[in-house]
């Protein structure tokens, strides 16, 4: 696994990711720690990023638990309290299979508790970041589908690779998928339209260049008008208020090494 990315960041936030094996990239986009070594809470709006995210968290308040985050369409509200150690499983759309039943579809905008000893991780677990990612691994392997429609692998790797700037009907012809079918793939499954989460990977590729100070669009948007609007739509505010970024509160800005640039998954 590689070990990038690790920071400090105002002083009393810590984050750490690693990127998974081969064997399970198609599944797993990263594994990351997040932890907020202060006594007192760090106010943070989450932005839509596209991911699944299993995290395995405790705090000053909360005993360790289990919770799985859908895909969001919008900007969230959200606390790290003090004393916070959370580690995540961030999950490629294709991860959604390896969950018991399949639950992603259910919980749009909204989190799910899991069991305590899912995947048979408990508290203890939370002590070495390193023997988590390979636990995790191990686990993740094992529940791999022995076959996979790759249609549905293609799929993703075209919405990567174009950032989200492609048409249903682009993924319909080179699928040889019907816009019907795939919609019928994907709504019930993910709880949103194909079409909006193209918009939503178009809008985390424009992060980098948001922090960089390029308020203008440099993803496949029809206008400056377009990449505001969607700007404003998925964050609430403005490019240059994202940009801004004041007490670091979009934290997935935040969090984007200085040097960074943007990369596709794989």
């Amino acid at each position: 696994m590689n070990y990038c990315n690790r920071f400090l960041m105002r002083n009393d936030i810590t984050y750490q990711l690693v990127k998974p094996d081969a064997a399970i990239a198609d599944y797993v986009e990263s594994f990351w720690v997040l932890q907020n070594k202060s006594a007192t809470a760090k106010e943070v709006v989450i932005l839509p990023d596209g991911r699944i995210d299993l995290f395995f968290s405790r705090s000053a308040s909360e005993p360790f638990h289990v919770t799985l985050l859908g895909i969001s369409t919008h900007p969230e509200q959200a606390e790290i309290a003090p004393g916070t150690v959370m580690f995540a499983i961030s999950l490629q759309p294709l991860g959604a299979e390896i969950l018991p039943g399949n639950p992603v579809g259910s919980i749009i905008n909204s989190g799910k508790r899991m069991a305590d000893d899912f995947w048979e991780f408990e508290e203890k677990d939370l002590e070495d970041f390193e023997q988590f990612c390979e636990k995790a691994s191990s686990r993740i392997k094992q529940l791999l589908p022995a076959k996979i429609d790759e249609r549905k692998k293609k799929l993703f790797e075209l919405i990567y690779a174009s950032n989200g700037s492609v048409t249903i009907k682009e993924l319909s012809d080179k699928l040889c998928w019907t816009s019907r079918q795939l919609n019928r793939y994907f709504s019930p499954q993910f709880g949103l339209p194909l079409k909006a989460y193209c918009s939503i990977i178009r809008f985390r590729a424009s992060f980098a260049h948001i922090k960089e100070g390029k308020l203008y669009p440099q993803q496949d948007f029809a206008d400056q008008s377009h990449f505001i609007k969607e700007v404003k739509k998925l964050s609430g505010v403005l490019p240059k208020e994202l940009n801004k970024n004041k007490n670091g509160k979009f934290i997935q800005l935040a969090l984007l090494s200085q040097n960074s640039k943007f990369k596709s998954q794989k």
